[in-house]
């Protein structure tokens, strides 16, 4: 029937509609108009003067054409509202004058005449507008009932402002029937908002949810502090509800995003990670109207550092990535995105000198961000060990030496919190890839040369997140290697973010770590995403396996001896390295073109170039379910 509805109304000519409407609004001058006179004589119509009829028909002509004037037609029924209800009064008003012209003209003034006068542009204003709220108050009670049945029921969150424009959007959601809003403010409990009943404190949720059958709850406070949102997480999580949440108040304030653009909680929300507030000034400055290059820039962090610096509109973007479908993937999306800005995909290798050198000369970027490296843990530690070094070592150099001949301004290396006391081969590597630039730092070219630390980041490429996605989608189990492993974590917003800072704020030959927060348990963070997927452990089991090759139980901010000082963004700090000798450079350029090396000459030869680095020693662990485990 809605389809019908729908159809026939769509295919009504706009002038039927309204010649519909002017219709309806002359016949209500016509029952006014008699009412008025029926009050006046207690309803006995024969007892009423003969101008009830003899003026009826000037008083139409007389309306219809106020009606016109007045603009009443340009609204539709079904969206009446207040400006609606407004120019209906406005037209009202000036119709108030027609019945004394009328008499002026005829008979004169009586007491009766008065009444009337009085009484008749009030029932006229309450027919006209109460037709048009009831026709309108029936089209959503008919939309609502027949859309009634597929909707999923939910609880608002927030009974402010937020979250009254809220229900109010989605009231004629396909999706969703807001059953009414929880709110810790006292004076609301049991007050009614858009037609909802505020059922209680937002602590109340479980019983609340339990009593509706709402499985479903949305965090209306798009301005709320990250303290607010993870107690109101924490809050839906433990009463089994599976929460979304609104756009920040940001986005709506630029339009990017509209109230009812609603979206699941993501992991990002779970962790609350404060948002990164960025000094744009200094990162303007360094990249605005200048050729950048990101390598690895089909990769999580460097297809990000590649969407941060198109924000800042560069004279050209070059993007060098080994894989052939992640270039094309990154390349696509800044030409839909960014229209204006001239890129360059180029496919290559870094460990590729000649190829390197000639992109370098050839575009002459002033600045380089080098992203590209092999950084998945246990599968370099093993078999891959050489082709590991190779990669994030000598690819660093070739790339670093290229630039200095190219005169670049700025080289940022991005580095990982594992080359501190590194205990895999993929963190001594990119300890090396460190040192590399510090050694060439102090032969004092005009490049300058940054090193940027950070930890893991939230749904990267090879990372823990996927994985325990794809398990969860499975019906698992999760497996989580160690109850006891801890890591830090950035989104990869943040870490893009922070890189442009530290790179801006360097002078050259610095070590930039970023702040990572509080590390978190990888158990808890499997706990955290079943629940995200509206799952128990019940449902999906978390097993553990056992560290792997190279892994740590915990990473580390700081090398031992190292200390940081802090710069005048709060979460970027430089550490104080220790020096690298140009001597240590030539000794390991000279073993890097050798011939390839054994997993165990590999190893070898890394303890004696990075003295701090300890393969790790994997403690035992018996592999049981998690809750076997009494966790």
């Amino acid at each position: 029937m809605l389809i019908s509805t729908r159809w026939l109304h769509d295919r009504l000519p706009p002038s039927w509609r309204s010649s519909l409407v002017f219709a309806f609004d002359l016949v209500m001058v016509l029952v006014a108009w008699v009412t008025a006179h029926g009050v006046r004589h207690d309803f006995v119509l024969h007892a009423a003067p003969s101008s009830v009829w003899s003026l009826a028909l000037p008083l139409l002509l007389s309306e219809a054409l106020i009606f016109r004037l007045t603009g009443l037609y340009r609204g539709l029924w079904y969206f009446s509202s207040l400006p609606d209800l407004v120019r209906i009064a406005k037209g009202v008003a000036i119709s108030s004058l027609v019945p004394p012209a009328l008499w002026a003209l005829t008979r004169g003034w009586d007491a009766a005449s008065l009444s009337v006068a009085i009484a008749y542009p009030l029932f006229l204003l309450v027919f006209m507008a109460g037709g048009r709220f009831a026709y309108r108050a029936w089209k959503e009670h008919r939309l609502v009932g027949e859309l009634g049945a597929g909707r999923r029921p939910v609880l608002i969150l927030g009974a402010g402002r937020g979250g009254a424009n809220l229900a109010k959007a989605l009231h004629h959601s396909p999706e969703w029937r807001v059953m009414g809003f929880l709110d810790d403010d006292p004076a609301k409990r049991d007050r009614e908002i858009q037609g909802l009943r505020v059922w209680g404190t937002i602590a109340e949720l479980p019983t609340a949810a339990s009593r509706l059958g709402v499985a479903h709850a949305i965090l209306a406070v798009p301005s709320a502090d990250d303290a607010t949102r993870q107690r109101l997480i924490k809050v839906c999580m433990d009463a089994g509800v599976r929460a979304y949440t609104v756009p920040p108040i940001d986005q709506l304030l630029s339009g990017q995003e509209r109230l009812e653009h609603l979206r699941p909680l993501a992991l990002d929300d779970l962790l609350g990670r404060p948002t990164v507030a960025i000094d744009t000034a200094p990162v303007r400055e360094l990249i605005s109207q200048r050729v950048v290059m990101v390598t690895g820039a089909g990769g999580s962090i460097g297809a990000e550092l590649v969407r941060q610096i198109a924000r800042f509109e560069p004279a050209q973007l070059v993007l060098f990535e080994l894989n052939e479908f992640a270039l094309y993937t990154i390349h696509e999306e800044l030409t839909q995105r960014f229209p204006h800005l001239t890129t360059l995909a180029l496919a290559g290798d870094v460990k590729d000198a000649a190829w390197v050198g000639y992109i370098l000369q050839q575009y002459q970027p002033a600045v380089i961000f080098h992203a590209a490296a092999y950084k998945h843990v246990p599968l370099m530690e093993n078999h891959n060990a050489w082709q590991a070094i190779r990669n994030n070592v000598l690819g660093t150099y070739v790339l670093a030496r290229a630039a200095i001949r190219a005169g670049a301004k700025k080289f940022v290396l991005v580095s990982t919190d594992k080359a501190v006391n590194p205990a895999s081969v993929m963190g001594a590597s990119k300890r090396m890839a460190e040192m590399v630039c510090q050694a060439l730092q102090k032969d004092e070219p005009a490049t300058r040369f940054e090193i940027v630390r950070f930890g893991n980041v939230l749904g990267s490429t090879g990372s823990v997140i996927p994985k325990f996605a794809a398990q969860i989608r499975q019906g698992g189990p999760v497996t989580v290697t160690h109850p006891e492993m801890t890591r830090y974590f950035m989104s990869l917003n943040e870490a893009a973010q922070l890189v442009l800072q530290a790179a801006a704020l360097g002078k050259g030959g610095e070590i930039f770590v970023l702040d990572m927060g509080e590390p978190i348990k990888i158990v808890d963070l499997a706990r955290r995403m079943i629940q995200l997927a509206g799952r128990n452990e019940q449902e999906v089991r978390i097993v553990y396996t056992g560290l792997r090759p190279g892994e740590k139980l915990h990473e580390e901010v700081l090398a031992v001896g190292e200390e940081t000082r802090p710069t005048h963004h709060p979460k970027v700090r430089v550490a104080r390295a220790r020096p690298v000798d140009h001597a240590w450079l030539s000794k390991v350029v000279e073993w890097l073109r050798g011939p390839p090396r054994t997993e165990v000459e590999a190893r070898r030869d890394l303890r004696r170039f990075v003295p701090e680095y300890n393969p790790a020693t994997l403690p035992e662990l018996r592999i049981v379910h998690r809750n076997e485990a009494g966790h």
